[in-house]
């Protein structure tokens, strides 16, 4: 049985280093091939200072590890942009870029596809293909700098999948991102979403990386939470809260709370009463978000009478809140309503 080959885009630059020793090589080739690999090469013949004998044993030890872009949409309200990537295993995932004054943000993907049944979302409809490997969510980001022609400075894991759902591949990836010769985007520049996982914010906290974690409300009321997210059948509201206080406590980072609008379902005052009840004296932020319209789902978004009302509630009560100004709605970008589809151009 032949042995697999190794992913250069999966190794750190002292693993880099360490696998060339293992193949026979000096220790240095590590630093330049892991150089190479963040100029974003497509193969080993473009390392032009590696020499060829060492080149033809990584074609038959190890691949660089890409993926492609298969389409790309331009949003003509915003400046966004959506690409569909085309994995080396045929599936497709999907990832947005959205570019500001002052930044350049990228929501990547975490699985091809989810299993968490959010009902808002449709990047669950499909279910779960399989989970992506740290290199795959890595190379997100490398080829949107590459199409851009801009440095990624801040990344969203809210595309497609439940981050830590795919647990031990986001946390290599988070050690990748941050490598300081490599994409060296810092921690506090990267916010994990979540629906609630309670076991793995635990393991999360204890790692103690201090990036921003966004926790998935949507109600404040185990019963009506259920009914949108099955999740909330293993995890009763209390104990995410008590998880988001541990999060807190071992990172000192503050928790945001996503809270998607539904009209006639979780935006009365009686709801925004219990979120401040909730999230009194807690380090934290909520983020509403009027919910984004999918085809195979018939929820509204609130008038923007009751959408206002209740962050003016929240505030008034001392709660940090904000709205989410939601990009790339017309290319189908904006949260929930990314999912494993082909779209024609």
């Amino acid at each position: 049985m032949c042995k697999e080959r190794i992913v250069l885009k999966n190794l750190t630059k002292s693993e880099m280093s360490d696998f060339l020793v293992d193949i026979g090589e000096k220790k240095f080739r590590g630093n330049q091939i892991y150089s190479w690999i963040y100029k974003g090469v497509k193969s080993f013949d473009e390392m032009n200072n590696i020499p060829k004998s060492l080149r033809e044993k990584l074609e038959t030890s190890s691949i660089v590890g890409n993926i492609e872009i298969d389409l790309k949409l331009k949003s003509k309200i915003d400046n966004t942009s959506k690409y569909l990537f085309l994995l080396n295993d045929g599936n497709i995932i999907e990832t947005v870029a959205m570019e500001y004054k002052d930044r350049l943000t990228v929501c990547v993907s975490s699985q091809v596809g989810c299993r968490m049944g959010c009902r808002f979302c449709a990047s669950t409809i499909d279910g779960l293909s399989r989970n992506l490997e740290a290199w795959e969510i890595l190379d997100q980001i490398i080829k949107v700098q590459e199409d851009l022609g801009k440095r990624v400075s801040n990344i969203v894991m809210m595309g497609s999948g439940e981050p830590l759902d795919n647990f031990e591949n986001t946390i290599r990836f988070l050690k990748l991102v941050n490598e300081e010769d490599g994409l060296n985007i810092g921690n506090r520049h990267i916010t994990l979403s979540t629906c609630g996982l309670v076991d793995n914010m635990i393991k999360l906290a204890d790692l103690k990386i201090p990036i921003n974690i966004a926790v998935s409300l949507h109600s404040p009321f185990d019963e009506e939470r259920k009914k949108i997210m099955p999740v909330a059948n293993k995890y009763s509201i209390s104990d995410v809260i008590e998880a988001c206080k541990y999060f807190i406590k071992q990172t000192n980072r503050r928790i945001t709370f996503e809270y998607s609008l539904i009209k006639g379902i979780n935006d009365s005052d009686k709801e925004a009463k219990r979120i401040v009840e909730l999230l009194r004296g807690m380090l934290c932020h909520v983020n509403l978000i009027p919910i984004n319209p999918i085809e195979e789902r018939n929820f509204e978004k609130p008038d923007m009478v009751y959408i206002n009302n209740f962050k003016n509630y929240l505030e008034k009560n001392n709660i940090p809140v904000t709205i989410r100004n939601s990009m790339g709605s017309d290319i189908s970008g904006a949260c929930g309503q990314l999912r494993r589809k082909h779209q024609n151009s």
